[in-house]
């Protein structure tokens, strides 16, 4: 079975090679999937699609004209597939979803940690024969109030290395996890009542922009915001105003809600012309990491692995639990 890799990296290509089977032969492009590159892929029998990569209705409508049937993502999400569509044209879906939690959930709580304790001022500073402590002033985590959006398999993990600091949890999620049953509250009181949030929920339509304008109103002045997951569940304008008007007193991003065209590249020879993306960089509070929280070796041996699996279970008929479309 030839299979397509759209948004392919080299480390890609080195974890799909650690799973090598003669009946998977892996055509790699580094172009990300969308109506115009998906020509790169024809005479494949499925293609390999990552993040930011558009599974959209023209896209899948014109797949499923290329005679190809299956799409395995390489990551967990899968708010940029068409479902519906993929199902009515019996296109199947198969994703990973769960290739290593405490992957992104330890990178959530660096970017906590970072921002706290001013780390990486404190480096530039060092570099520069600088060793004032003026500006540095951080908190104990010990005893601040945390509120974790979203309990699924990375927030479990997140609140689990956030009890060991001693930090109290608010958590809210439409699924409750029994280990976490004493820490559910409503979404409100975590939002008044925590000092640092922190995401982990999935998009959808009923999550997109849950941290707008109506719901920083409701937070303490000075609240750390982190978002591992899914750049639109931020309304970015409404974030740069409680950044002007201090309600917001730290900011975390791995993800951002225009990343497509920007993050997964080395532009740093062109001109970015997103304003609202230079505008958060202009913020000394604000830290922005790009998409790279699952990035370790055991994620990417998991993703390669678990991804394979799902194309090689396609290829005989006997689909897994992976499934997201029948």
């Amino acid at each position: 079975m030839k299979i397509a890799v759209f948004s392919a990296k080299k480390y890609d290509k080195e974890g799909f090679s650690q799973w090598a089977d003669p009946s998977l032969q892996f055509h790699y492009i580094e172009s990300r999937l969308n109506l115009e590159h998906l020509k790169l892929a024809q005479g494949c029998h499925a293609i390999c699609a990552f993040v930011n990569d558009d599974l959209s209705a023209p896209v899948l409508e014109q797949m499923s004209v290329m005679g190809i049937e299956m799409v395995a993502l390489r990551c967990a999400g899968f708010n940029n597939v068409d479902l519906d569509t993929a199902k009515a044209l019996g296109i199947r879906i198969a994703r990973v979803p769960a290739y290593s939690p405490e992957a992104v959930a330890e990178h959530t709580v660096a970017m906590m940690l970072t921002l706290n304790r001013k780390l990486h001022k404190a480096y530039n500073r060092v570099r520069d024969d600088n060793f004032a402590l003026d500006g540095l002033l951080g908190f104990n985590m010990h005893g601040k109030t945390v509120g974790i959006i979203g309990t699924g398999r990375i927030g479990l993990a997140t609140a689990r290395i956030l009890k060991g600091f001693g930090c109290k949890l608010l958590c809210y999620d439409i699924k409750p996890d029994p280990e976490l049953a004493e820490h559910y509250t409503s979404l409100t009181a975590l939002y008044q009542q925590s000092d640092i949030i922190s995401l982990h929920c999935p998009l959808s339509p009923q999550s997109q922009y849950i941290i707008n304008a109506n719901s920083l109103n409701l937070m303490k002045e000075g609240v750390m915001l982190i978002n591992t997951s899914r750049g639109a569940l931020i309304d970015t304008k409404a974030v740069i105003d409680g950044l002007k008007n201090r309600k917001i007193g730290y900011l975390g991003l791995d993800v951002y809600e225009q990343e497509a065209d920007i993050f997964f590249e080395n532009l740093s020879e062109q001109m970015i012309d997103d304003e609202v993306f230079k505008r958060l960089l202009t913020f000394s509070n604000v830290l922005i990491t790009g998409h790279q929280a699952f990035f370790t070796k055991e994620a990417l041996q998991q993703i390669s692995h678990i991804t394979s699996e799902n194309l090689l279970a396609y290829a005989s008929g006997s689909f897994n639990g992976n499934e997201l479309a029948n």
